[in-house]
């Protein structure tokens, strides 16, 4: 094999020493550079993602924050209409209240006038039923005819006393 014959060692390691130096020229010079280039843009273009996730995340956050704050005072908007609106519903109905209470108290007060107008009528007529029962009874038992004034001041001092 001639790679192992030491006479040929001095112009193998010299083609070693040339293919070297112009494969280290080579990578130095034109790949490791291109290589260099694709890293830095690579972290750079990572570097911009980066800050632009955290601006969005910072942008979304504030979003969210604005979003709560305005849902919170939709719901207290809301809570305030409710009470509102509550508040005028028991006002009327209150209102009502009173009224139909008051109509109601007008009508007790016109039927306890009725009642008491028919019952005025009543002891009225039962005074003049009474005189004539009374006289009619006096004149059949005792057969004396009775005067009817006599009768209607019997049966009305009868009537006073109970």
């Amino acid at each position: 094999m001639p790679q192992l014959d030491v006479t040929t060692f001095a112009p193998q390691i010299v083609w070693l020493v040339i293919t070297f130096l112009a494969m280290y020229f080579i990578m130095a010079k034109v790949a490791l550079p291109r290589i260099a280039q694709v890293l830095d843009e690579r972290q750079t273009r990572i570097d911009d993602n980066l800050e632009k996730a955290t601006a969005l995340k910072k942008e979304a956050e504030e979003a969210a924050t604005a979003y709560e704050t305005s849902l919170a005072e939709a719901r207290s908007k809301a809570q305030e209409a409710v009470k509102a609106v509550i508040d005028a519903a028991n006002a009327e109905q209150a209102k009502k209240q009173d009224e139909l209470a008051a109509k109601l108290n007008v009508d007790l007060e016109a039927a306890e006038a009725r009642i008491a107008e028919a019952k005025d009528k009543a002891l009225a007529n039962i005074q003049a039923v009474s005189s004539e029962v009374a006289k009619a009874t006096v004149e059949k038992l005792s057969g004396v005819s009775v005067d009817d004034a006599a009768v209607s001041a019997a049966v009305a001092k009868a009537m006073e006393q109970s």
